[in-house]
């Protein structure tokens, strides 16, 4: 009986140890798991600084999904261009055509009527698709602009590219399944392909947008626009963006200024925003958002509230604002000078917890590979070049990269 007693106690004791370790585990995953200043449900997010580029919140960042109606981002981003070019004209009337205005006249795709055989200009086509995302209006431009989905799909890929990115699988101008553009759908492509992008790809692609194509915003910013749907009918606009300023959830700490909100079964509610928040320009994705409208346009707004009340941007304007200890480092192989002095490749700012100082981040040297060796920098160096990046790692938020150059060009010893 006194071994049976000893045997149970023992395995009282094993079993309260595993669960004092599976314990542990959790209380790490969970402090891992929260380890972000933030919190958004969503299937996929990134918010960045446009200036700076530092990723302030991500989550399944470069997965891709489909993105509904937020591909119109992609699509203004073509007819800014072509209207830059001289391509189109902002008061160049289009006129539509049967087939589009079946597309604008469907209540299921768009909520702005187009009359066939009516003209209307790019100006006031445009505004429709960006302020109630009319998806007659976006068909309207498309086609005008290339003759054909497939032909301005490849202008959209185009696009994309000078954005940085280059895998997104886009199958129309619109954002719906590829059948439901009847007659203008692509051929031999499902019925239900969907344009796929990740979150950081959306990103990429607005803070390319919004750079060269500043006017983007004097669009996405009217909260109302007039649309004379014919002479003695006109359909008032009012611009589906609920964080803009005034609006219901209005962050209180900045002004948003645009950018595009989506919708499908399969995309979710989908939406982009941005604005100008402690003097940065900040753009938040967020794909297949969870809940109802409210509950996606509070999330955002507590986003940027959090942000600008918790952390603050931090001017770095050369290697000693971080550490003088990275001013200098030894190069392996060097002709004759043995040290390098390394500067910023740009100078830069930083969110950073507020009260927190730059040299408390623990800044570390990366050394790209291609310069690397050991832990010293490999000649032959180029002033200017890029050799790497100081990280600096900020509570709450992922790690930022602030990449540096060497301040001199240094031969290669020479070995006989």
């Amino acid at each position: 009986m006194k071994k049976i007693k000893v045997l149970f106690s023992k395995i009282v004791l094993l079993i309260a140890t595993i669960n004092l370790c599976l314990g542990g585990l959790s209380v790490f995953s969970r402090v891992h798991a929260d380890s972000s200043a933030f919190n958004m449900d969503a299937r996929a997010v990134y918010a960045i600084d446009a200036q700076s580029g530092q990723v302030l919140y991500q989550k399944n960042a470069t997965k891709q999904y489909p993105i509904a109606s937020v591909i119109k981002i992609l699509t203004l981003g073509v007819i800014e261009q072509d209207i830059r070019n001289h391509h189109l004209k902002w008061d160049q009337k289009i006129k539509i055509t049967p087939a589009v205005a079946k597309m604008a006249d469907d209540w299921h795709f768009s909520n702005v009527p187009l009359k066939n055989g009516e003209e209307y200009t790019v100006k006031q086509l445009v505004d429709s698709m960006m302020l109630v995302s009319a998806d007659g209006s976006t068909e309207a431009l498309a086609l005008a602009d290339a003759g054909s989905t497939a032909a301005f799909n490849k202008k959209m890929q185009a696009f994309a590219k000078k954005a940085g990115v280059t895998d997104a699988k886009i199958y129309n101008m619109i954002g719906l399944p590829n059948g439901d553009l009847g007659k203008h759908k692509l051929k031999n492509v499902d019925k239900d392909a969907e344009n796929l992008l990740s979150a950081k790809d959306v990103a990429l692609i607005s803070k390319y947008l919004v750079e060269k194509y500043p006017e983007t915003l004097e669009i996405t910013k009217q909260k109302f626009a007039n649309f004379d749907v014919t002479k003695d009918q006109q359909y008032l606009m009012t611009n589906v963006n609920a964080l803009l300023p005034q609006n219901g959830f209005a962050p209180s700490t900045g002004e948003i200024d645009g950018l595009k909100t989506g919708n499908t079964d399969r995309a979710g509610k989908c939406i982009v925003s941005t604005g100008m928040f402690s003097g940065r320009r900040i753009i938040l994705v967020a794909l297949h958002t969870k809940g109802e409208w409210n509950d996606q346009s509070k999330m955002q707004q507590d986003f940027y509230n959090k942000l600008t009340s918790e952390y603050r941007p931090v001017e770095i304007k050369n290697i000693s604002n971080i550490s003088p200890k990275f001013k200098q480092v030894k190069v392996a192989n060097a002709k004759d000078k043995n040290k390098a002095k390394l500067k910023l490749s740009r100078a830069t700012a930083v969110w950073l917890p507020n009260n927190m100082k730059v040299e408390t981040t623990k800044p570390s040297l990366k050394i790209t590979k291609r310069y690397q060796k050991g832990n010293q920098l490999r000649a032959p160096l180029k002033k200017d070049q890029q050799v790497g990046s100081i990280e600096l790692h900020i509570p709450g938020l992922p790690n930022f990269n602030v990449p540096v150059s060497v301040n001199q060009t240094i031969a290669k010893k020479l070995i006989f």
